[in-house]
Formats: structure tokens, sequence, C-alpha cells
């Protein structure tokens, strides 16, 4: 019984030391930069990299993300996109991607205006 008691006092400790997460590093702006860039230009691989930051996956894809956005944000007016050619194939996936993502959006829209508009012809006349 003895063991019990010790072994249900020492479980009572665990989940608490389980449930608290270790906080993740900050990094700043010019790092994720540089993290990013890094793997843009091929000089070192994503896993790499979120090994040497002690990052998830997930976290570095979403920087990726950001950049790219901000980018064609930046340069939306200036830069024809089209010629996608002076890009590495990595940066041409990406924007890719991202171009699904808006074409969906836009397919989604306006199946909903489509749906939304159904009803209305659907419904009875009444004069």
């Amino acid at each position: 019984m003895e063991t019990k008691t010790k072994s249900s006092s020492t479980t009572s400790n665990n989940p608490k030391a389980k449930n608290q997460r270790t906080p993740s590093p900050s990094y700043s702006a010019q790092e994720k930069v540089q993290a990013v860039l890094a793997v843009w230009t091929e000089r070192c691989k994503a896993a790499e990299v979120c090994r040497q930051m002690k990052i998830p996956w997930i976290t570095f894809n979403y920087w990726q993300q950001r950049a790219m956005e901000g980018m064609l944000q930046a340069l939306e007016s200036r830069v024809n996109l089209a010629r996608g050619e002076v890009l590495s194939p990595r940066l041409q996936a990406l924007l890719l991607n991202r171009q699904r993502q808006t074409n969906t959006q836009k397919i989604v829209q306006r199946l909903e205006q489509i749906q939304l508009a159904k009803p209305q012809e659907d419904a009875p006349k009444t004069q």
C-alpha cells in the first residue's frame, strides 16, 4: 500500500508538470527574415532552420507566408508577378499556393451569393 500512496502523490505532481508548456523563443523581425531568406536562397533547409531556432515547422511556415504576403503587398503595383521565371522554385510554389487560396476564396464567395439568391427565386410570389 505504501507504493500506491507514493505513486498517487507522484502522479498528482506530474500532470501539472506535463501541462506546463515551455515558452517558445521569441525572435525579432530581422531574425525571422534571415531565417526565411536562408531557406528561400537555398543556403539551408527549413528543417535545419527549425532545429537551430527550436521552433516547430508550422511556425516557420507561418513566417514564410507572412513574408510572401508582405512582399506581394509592398510590390504589387510595380512588379509583374506573371514573370515568375526569375523566382526560385520555392518562391514560385508559394506564389502558386497563395494564388490558389485567393481563387478558392472567390469561388466560395460566389457560391454563397448564388445560394443566398436562390431561395428568393424559389419563393412563391405574393401580390
